[in-house]
């Protein structure tokens, strides 16, 4: 999870949608992203074991749909108002998750709970960093508005692609850490 880093393709998926529908989607999308990582925390190892995932499983699949992402940001697709993508809303998928709770923080989350260890100090100290954290989002994603007065429709559309381009880069370390992660377990 990465504050800074998630406006810019905050911006290049709301971007040109108005502000109150910005706000809505900056708050639903760490609402999803808030309860994604909850729910890893709490019955990740399970969920894991139970559907016979390992950790490099999820990572490769997180990063084929960072990719898809990435692509449809650096070809424009990302940054639409057309009528038919209106009814979807982007805060759920992609900005929800993957983007804000995707395979490395789920994976993250669930290793830290492994480091727990039973212990209430650790578990409470990582509830409170997922709180934390969330906060920060959605803090960070609520003032991304104001970079649009800063650099208008153009801009955005630029920090879109370098977003895109960035995320692009993401997604196959991300495929590159799965496939490093099989080979290590095998």
């Amino acid at each position: 999870m990465d504050p800074p880093g998630t406006v810019p393709v905050f911006l290049g998926l709301v971007g040109r949608k108005s502000r109150e529908a910005r706000r809505s989607a900056a708050r639903q999308g760490v609402l999803v992203s808030f309860l994604v990582i909850t729910l890893f925390a709490v019955a990740g190892n399970s969920i894991l074991a139970y559907m016979h995932i390992g950790i490099p499983a999820l990572q490769g699949a997180g990063g084929l749909l960072l990719l898809l992402i990435a692509l449809d940001l650096l070809t424009g697709k990302g940054a639409t108002n057309h009528p038919e993508v209106e009814d979807v809303n982007i805060a759920l998928v992609p900005l929800g998750t993957p983007l804000l709770a995707g395979p490395g923080a789920i994976a993250a989350t669930i290793v830290f709970v492994r480091q727990a260890d039973g212990a209430l100090g650790s578990y409470l100290a990582l509830a409170a960093a997922i709180v934390a954290v969330h906060l920060v989002l959605l803090g960070t994603l609520r003032s991304a508005g104001l970079l649009i007065k800063v650099f208008k429709e153009s801009g955005i559309l630029l920090m879109a692609k370098i977003a895109g381009l960035l995320l692009a880069a993401i997604a196959v370390q991300l495929v590159a850490s799965s496939v490093q992660g099989f080979i290590e377990g095998a």
